[in-house]
């Protein structure tokens, strides 16, 4: 049955023309003629029966159907670009993976390990995007997502497989400087843990996206924090951690992304009384009907990521 597929010219120089909102910009960006692309246009509109463009004497406007299909046309057109340039590098061998990721997990945890996946599997890519909240697999060019959420959250993510990657747990940390201050030592002296009473007088750095973050571990702690909610207010993991490695305040992170400033130093550990929020990581994919399979790039990535994840949890290899 033949497909009913417009020209991919036609397609490129509508997304062109709807990204500019130009007909000239467009046909400058594709080295064509004007008319060129009004033509091609024209020939969209009639093989879908709609019109895209609403022609007036200044130029051209965006029909309300056009759009939302320039949106469609710009994820299809990404999508063919990337995986023929995927094919073009590759000449057919492996294969490539498009993930969207939370960006500290990404940055901190999957980034450092990835190397040891590019060593076992050369011919695999991964491409990585961020995305911090659900979307719907068949509006993006997305294989798979790391997500960071709570179990409700994922639950009613809609057409998805999940695959728990590891809880997410928090502790205090802060800069030896910071620490060695508040236990009235001079800086560059041995260091001791201190206990829940002491950080509740220190500065604390908040994350916008949990404004309590402070006051449920200081309520877990059975301490009395008059300031738990009083400080810098940072958005990403990353920046607390910048924060925290330069002085300004005790931050609640979890040890899984800062393992390169405690090996260095730059971190440590204020004290060690974790809390274990209702978030955790997980693998996001797409849901398959029960005799699909999934790419070998993603499988592969998949059973990768699960052994890592394992081994952060302290579990041994099986």
């Amino acid at each position: 049955m033949r497909r009913a597929l417009p020209s991919t010219q036609a397609l490129a120089c509508f997304e062109s023309a709807a990204r500019h909102v130009s007909y000239t910009k467009a046909a400058q960006e594709l080295s064509l003629t004007q008319s060129a692309v009004s033509r091609q246009i024209i020939a969209l509109e009639e093989f879908l029966g709609v019109p895209l463009f609403k022609r007036t004497r200044h130029g051209v406007l965006l029909t309300e159907a056009g759009a939302q299909y320039a949106q469609q046309v710009s994820r299809w057109l990404h999508g063919l670009e990337r995986d023929t340039l995927d094919m073009m590098a590759r000449q057919g061998e492996g294969g490539t993976l498009s993930l969207a990721a939370v960006p500290t997990f990404a940055t901190r945890w999957l980034l450092p390990r990835l190397p040891e996946l590019t060593r076992e599997n050369p011919d695999i890519t991964v491409h990585i995007d961020v995305q911090t909240r659900p979307f719907l697999f068949a509006d993006t060019v997305f294989d798979a997502a790391l997500y960071a959420g709570t179990r409700e959250q994922v639950a009613r993510w809609p057409g998805v497989q999940t695959r728990w990657l590891m809880d997410e747990e928090v502790v205090p940390v802060c800069s030896p400087q910071l620490l060695a201050t508040a236990q009235s030592r001079e800086p560059g002296r041995a260091w001791l843990p201190v206990g829940p009473e002491v950080l509740a007088r220190m500065p604390l750095l908040q994350q916008s996206t949990r404004a309590h973050g402070w006051q449920q571990w200081f309520d877990a702690m059975g301490v009395n924090a008059p300031r738990a909610l009083d400080g810098m207010r940072l958005e990403l993991f990353s920046m607390l951690a910048v924060a925290a490695s330069q002085g300004l305040g005790v931050a609640l992170m979890p040890p899984m992304l800062i393992e390169a400033e405690l090996a260095r130093g730059d971190l440590i550990i204020a004290c060690a009384q974790p809390l274990r929020g209702n978030r955790a990581y997980y693998l996001v994919t797409p849901e398959l009907a029960a005799e699909a399979q999934p790419a070998p790039a993603l499988r592969i990535f998949s059973q990768w990521l699960q052994r890592k994840a394992a081994q952060a949890r302290g579990e041994r290899p099986a």
